[in-house]
């Protein structure tokens, strides 16, 4: 339940629990959520606290309000193009969604027999794991692993890493990761751990997308193992 006590107003609250609702799959998409009455009596809230509340999540993109049948779930898509390389900000930006990242995870690891073909490394060569929770606006939407080789990319142990990494390398360091080299496409289920992180529900259908990243002279930048929310993306051929 919501509390009148907390410094944070009511319709905002609500907002975060019907947003809530919407990303755990509560309320899924294309669904046609609680009526205002009903969402009054659920939460002990007035009608005008709901009506904001509702306001703002239509203006946000997760509810859509249709005359005469009510008000429904209605996440939008990002979509880009398979063949080509664009990292989630610029796929975000194109969509007209903002996106911020938070590292999960930031090591030194040794690199396996896959990472070594993948990247062009020797027998003994490390690489850089860098785990980010990628955000489009307030959502989570992807799970991010990416690979890079240490000898080149030690200096990404000193990056914050919350914004576009793809422009930092470009903008800071003269390297364009813009040539992809193999990727493959296929749908999975969301595991406890994946749907943990990605704040929705095990089972949940995921694209898994496994692509090489080459810089402007051909040599590799990273191997990407991606999990991305299945309804809220969409790829094109």
């Amino acid at each position: 339940m919501l509390k009148a006590e907390n410094q944070e107003p009511l319709y905002r609250q609500l907002k975060k629990a019907i947003q809530a609702a919407i990303l755990n799959d509560t309320y899924q998409q294309g669904e046609k959520i609680p009526t205002e009455p009903e969402l009054s009596e659920q939460y002990n809230v007035s009608r005008i606290t709901v009506r904001k509340a509702v306001e703002e999540l239509v203006k946000e993109g997760y509810l859509i309000k249709q005359q005469g049948k009510g008000t429904f779930v209605h996440l939008p898509k990002i979509d880009r193009k398979i063949e080509h390389v664009m990292g989630f900000t610029a796929a975000c930006q194109s969509n007209g969604l903002t996106s911020h990242s938070l590292v999960m995870n930031k090591e030194v690891i040794k690199a396996d027999a896959e990472l070594r073909e993948a990247l062009q490394l020797e027998k003994d060569e490390q690489v850089i794991y860098i785990q980010r929770k990628r955000y489009a606006g307030d959502s989570p939407l992807m799970l991010e692993n990416n690979y890079y080789p240490y000898h080149r990319y030690r200096f990404l142990l000193d990056e914050t890493l919350e914004g576009s990494l793809y422009e930092l390398l470009r903008e800071k360091y003269d390297i364009h990761p813009d040539q992809s080299g193999k990727t493959t496409l296929e749908l999975v289920l969301a595991d406890e751990e994946q749907a943990q992180v990605l704040e929705t529900s095990i089972g949940k259908p995921l694209f898994y997308l496994k692509t090489l990243i080459n810089d402007q002279y051909n040599r590799s930048v990273h191997v990407g193992k991606q999990y991305i929310i299945g309804d809220r993306y969409q790829f094109t051929l």
